[in-house]
């Protein structure tokens, strides 16, 4: 049966049951094609009309005595079946004493209404029945129904009075002392409605219902937590009968992006009237005017707006009547153009390069219900990550949003409420069928009619993966004759479809270059990529450097912004959690964490790969250094603004202690994408006393420009870029030979050598040599016991033992890595021999070991020196007619009691860092605590990794004594309160209860990974993709050797 027949049928079932043809209409309005709203005043744009010029100034509505609240407490029903939603709750003399209080706004599942429910693919009711549009089910369909009295303000007689709910999921039915007044779908999308002719003079009544599912559900199949309720602002307001209906304010550029020029639009409700339109400057100066509904004002020298420089203009339209001025709507305004030329999207005329996130509109504790506040955060955070766009995925925001865009700088390309993924792409996409074409453009207007006045806005998406058919096609001609000055996009229709960006998601490496070589015409930015979920963004750098090779690749959104985790608590420890799909309910409808891909958490902390996307997004760079001389170049990669409230430093370092500071103010004046050539005699000499004083030590060289604190929102202090240069390479000691020649001892005796003891049994040898006693075992091959002055520092009965598994990330279970490579989980190590070596200087074990199930031998040889020192090596021998799977790491692993809770490295950090994300994280010397080394990933994986390790230091805080390792050559090296076993969640990560860092267990103990090499992050994306090949740990012979000696 074809989806018109199904959606015929239903409406026919629908008009039978009620048998009366208005009824019919209003009782199967939440599942008919036909009706996506009743009565809902027409789309607008997103403004407040003030009853003075002063008020109108204020830019603040609550200020008027035109705006009433509407938030607080409700009187509240919930019932978890729509068919059991009580009947004329909405009529003045029903008795709701026994209802509850519930907040507006509010989500039912955060105040203990159902359960909350996270689904990427699939609709939320996956688990109890199958798509099958329009047809909804009423069982498990959430219904809360609202009640509320109101005192009509006097002063509001004679006027419009509008009811306005910013944000009702997933629908709103209205009724005003005991009429029915209409009904709202598009729950992204504020829903207003007239109730003038349903007032009284003093007090009044408003209802409202709201539903889990309604058919226009269909259309909101985002990757987000699906709840119920009302989010955003909820207010009545009034207006004169005459009043404006709408306005539009289109403010370019012209001659040469020189001056600036507004067409302005002022749609008259209820009459003609005057109307004034003032143009004044960011300071309330005004510098222009004009009169009548529509007209243009040029303003000369005008001061463009861009993310860079985010000036605004203030609009102030008056309408006059009899008695004066009817009302004033202020407007802040940004002349800018946005165009696309030779395969590059322009603002001003520039190439502009998009550093942006996909951000959901999402809280910890509110959920959809999001704070001005959190937003300004969020904008902050943005800007201390150089992130310069936002995608709003996959719905228009709160208004608040787009003015707060505008007033920061920030680019964005707004998104329609318009995703049908659950239908899929194919023939049963919704795309395809001309029945839903109404919904795909008022989607589609509710965007753009809101929001087309604000200069952040500079690309329209018509939606997110519904698949692609005649109704984008229709839609996408519906907006362009609609709004000419942007371009608008779609990602699902490919490169052939009416889009004018070529906008995929997760395109790798090669295959974004290869179109970047080819001969298309439009820009290339990919409106999602480097998949942020968990300990993720390796490879980051691979993209940015593509980016900044072609002209037409400009960026992209990563996947996403914030984890969109809700708080709770552990019930396994009582800590604090960040919940997830299948967290609650029976049967839930669930993709487990796929909704925490966050490059920051859902407290708003920064995940520790943000700090490598804020390196790649920065916008000025260090380029041909000559140290010697103390010259080098910086890049402004700005494209509209300097770099004056950015100071420059340089730091000097030997072997990670700091010898100089150098300031360099020479930076002042560099143009947008300029470059200046700047020579510091002070750092020539900085340089010159380090590489004479300290010829034997690494010298690098840390650049920093730190921000004076005359940007918005960006603190003074705050590093916007840094660059590090290695001038003189660590110089690593070479592993000394050992002795060959033997010395055999009888077993039960002490011997002798040098300032050595050896002592050996059946069981073991035991070699003691100034500080440090060493105990392999004969029947293991390993470091059972480890002591330094007489201490223990290995857990009791723990050895020191190869690995070759790691807990699985997010990235490894999406390419099903934890299956591939489950050979090294715990390969069967079967010793074979076990030999002693003995000299005057030193002691030298070997143990050799077969590896049947990798096909391999593996050798662990321990010499251990006179001085008390150990030099273990681990070589791996594989077989070369075999293929066996990736490696995730080669090194060996111990436990040590907690006491051991300090850190000293020399090495990449302070931040956890991996072979293929570690730019951003600066070689030098650092001090940490192990409970910090962790990082509390919503679901607990890898982490605390440090790459490019000299040394690495652990110690008890009290006595100072601990053990050091030294590499012979880089390694990597973590230390953190958890075993791998613990963060690793097992063949599936799907579990009857999710797992969170919060639920884990304090172990009493420290897990040391001293490793050659760690098996690479990825980022390409979390369901299929392996990291880049140069970076995977390939089955082959491999060899290391470090040193342990006592601190």
């Amino acid at each position: 049966m074809s989806i018109r027949n199904i959606a015929n049928v239903s409406l026919c079932l629908a008009l039978l049951s009620v048998g009366n043809g208005v009824a019919a209409q209003n009782e199967s309005r939440w599942h008919n094609v036909d009706i996506n709203q009743q009565n809902r005043e027409p789309r607008r744009a997103a403004f407040f009309a003030y009853e003075t010029l002063d008020k109108a100034q204020s830019f603040d509505k609550k200020k008027s005595a035109n705006y009433l609240s509407m938030e607080g407490m409700w009187k509240f029903n919930f019932v978890k079946d729509h068919n059991k939603r009580p009947t004329n709750f909405f009529a003045a003399n029903y008795d709701d004493s026994e209802w509850k209080d519930f907040p507006v706004p509010g989500l039912f599942e955060l105040n203990g209404y159902g359960d909350a429910t996270y689904k990427n693919v699939g609709y939320a009711w996956a688990t109890q029945f199958d798509p099958n549009p329009p047809y909804i089910s009423e069982l498990n369909n959430y219904t809360g129904s609202y009640r509320r009295t109101f005192e009509l303000p006097k002063d509001w007689k004679g006027k419009d009075v509008y009811f306005h709910v910013g944000s009702a999921t997933s629908n709103l039915t209205l009724w005003v002392n005991g009429k029915y007044v209409g009904y709202s779908e598009d729950s992204k999308v504020a829903a207003e409605f007239n109730i003038s002719k349903y007032l009284k003079p003093g007090k009044n009544l408003i209802a409202m219902q709201v539903m889990r599912w309604c058919d226009g559900s269909y259309f909101e199949d985002q990757d987000f937590w699906r709840f119920t309720g009302i989010a955003r602002e909820v207010y009545l307001y009034a207006r004169p009968k005459l009043h404006a209906a709408d306005i539009r304010l289109d403010a370019g550029l012209m001659n040469n992006y020189r001056d600036g020029i507004l067409n302005y639009q002022i749609a008259l409700k209820g009459g003609k009237t005057d109307v004034t339109v003032a143009l004044c400057d960011k300071d309330g100066k005004q510098i222009a005017s004009a009169t009548g509904a529509q007209g243009v004002i040029k303003v000369p020298k005008v001061k463009a707006w861009t993310a860079e420089t985010p000036y605004l203009y203030k609009v102030y339209i008056s309408l006059k009547n009899k008695q004066g001025i009817a009302e004033v709507i202020p407007q802040k305004v940004g002349f800018r153009n946005v165009e696309i030329k030779n395969a590059q999207l322009l603002v001003n005329g520039k190439p502009v390069l998009i550093k942006g996130a996909n951000r959901h509109e999402i809280d910890p504790d509110g959920g959809y219900v999001v704070s001005v506040e959190r937003m300004i955060q969020d904008i902050r955070i943005m800007k201390q990550l150089n992130i310069n766009a936002v995608r709003t995925c996959h719905y228009p925001d709160d208004p608040c949003w787009y003015e707060l865009c505008d007033e920061y700088g920030l680019y964005l390309t707004a998104e329609a409420n318009l995703e049908s993924h659950g239908m899929g792409y194919e023939e049963k996409s919704l795309a395809k069928f001309p029945e839903y074409l109404q919904t795909h453009i008022e989607r589609n207007e509710g965007n753009v009619k809101s929001f087309i006045n604000h200069p952040s806005i500079i690309v329209w998406s018509l939606g997110n993966e519904c698949g692609y058919g005649i109704n984008f096609e229709k839609t996408y001609d519906w907006v362009k004759a609609l709004d000419k000055t942007r371009p608008v996009q779609y990602e699902r229709g490919g490169y052939d479809s009416k889009t004018d960006i070529y906008c995929p998601m997760y395109i790798d490496y090669e295959e974004s270059e290869k179109y970047c070589k080819s001969d298309g015409v439009k820009p290339y930015i990919q409106c999602e990529y480097a998949h942020a979920m968990g300990n993720s963004e390796g490879g980051f750098k691979e993209y940015w450097n593509l980016i900044r090779k072609y002209p037409k690749y400009q960026g992209g959104y990563i996947w996403d912004f914030v984890d969109q985790g809700i708080r709770d608590k552990s019930p396994v420890t009582g800590k604090e959690i960040f919940t997830y799909g299948g967290d609650y309910g029976r049967y839930p409808a669930s993709d487990y964490n796929f909704n925490c891909n966050g490059i920051i958490a859902p407290d708003r902390r920064l995940n520790p790969h943000a700090y490598e996307i804020q390196y790649y997004h920065q916008n000025v760079w260090i380029k041909d250094l000559d140290a010697v001389n103390g010259a080098f170049k910086v890049y402004n990669e700005n494209f509209f603004k300097n770099i004056d409230d950015l100071n420059l430093t340089a730091t000097v370092y030997a072997n990670g202690v700091k010898l100089a500071t150098v300031e360099i103010p020479e930076t002042k004046g560099i143009a947008p994408q300029a470059t200046k050539l700047i020579k510091s005699d002070e750092l020539k000499y900085a340089v010159a006393e380090a590489e004479s004083k300290h010829a034997k030590e690494e010298i690098v060289l840390n650049f920093a420009f730190a921000s004076d604190g005359t940007q918005p929102l960006v603190d003074k202090g705050q590093v916007m870029a840094r660059q590090q240069f290695i001038i003189s390479d660590y110089q690593f000691a070479k592993p000394a030979v050992p002795a060959v020649a033997a010395a055999p001892t009888k077993k039960g005796k002490v011997q002798q050598t040098s300032s050595m003891e050896v002592e050996e049994t059946n069981s073991y040898v035991k070699v003691s040599a100034q500080r440090m006693s060493v105990t392999i075992g004969k029947k293991t091959g390993m470091i059972d016991y480890l002591d330094v002055d007489g201490e223990p520092m290995l857990k009791f009965r723990e050895s020191m033992t190869p690995e070759f598994w790691r807990a699985p990330t997010d990235n490894d279970y999406g390419a099903s890595l934890q299956k591939e490579m489950r050979v090294w989980k715990n390969p069967q190590m079967i010793l074979k021999s076990f030999d002693k070596n003995v000299s005057k200087d030193n002691v030298v074990l070997t143990a050799l070991f077969d590896m049947p199930d990798v096909k391999a031998q593996l050798m662990l040889r321990y010499d251990i020196s006179a001085a008390g020192e150990v030099n273990v090596t681990q070589k791996m021998t594989t077989d070369k007619e075999v293929q066996v799977a990736d490696l995730f790491r080669f090194g060996l692993q111990l436990q040590m009691p907690a006491t051991f809770s300090k850190l000293e490295y020399y090495g990449r950090g302070p931040e956890e860092n991996y072979v293929d994300r570690h730019s951003s994280a600066f070689i030098g010397k650092y001090e940490s605590d192990v409970k910090d080394e962790y990082y509390p990933y919503i679901r607990p994986q890898e982490s605390g990794n440090h790459t490019d390790i000299r040394y690495f230091s652990i110690f008890n805080p009290t006595t100072g004594k601990g053990i050091t390792f030294e590499g012979y050559e880089p390694m990597e090296c973590s230390a953190i309160p958890y075993l791998v076993e613990d963060l690793d969640s097992g063949i599936e990560k799907t579990h009857a209860w999710g797992q969170h860092s919060g639920d884990l267990v304090d172990k009493g103990l420290v897990q040391l990974h001293i490793q050659k090499c760690q098996y690479p992050l990825g980022c390409i994306d979390s369901w299929m993709t392996k990291p880049m090949e140069k970076y995977r740990l390939h089955y082959a012979d491999r060899e290391f050797t470090f040193k342990i000696k006592a601190k």
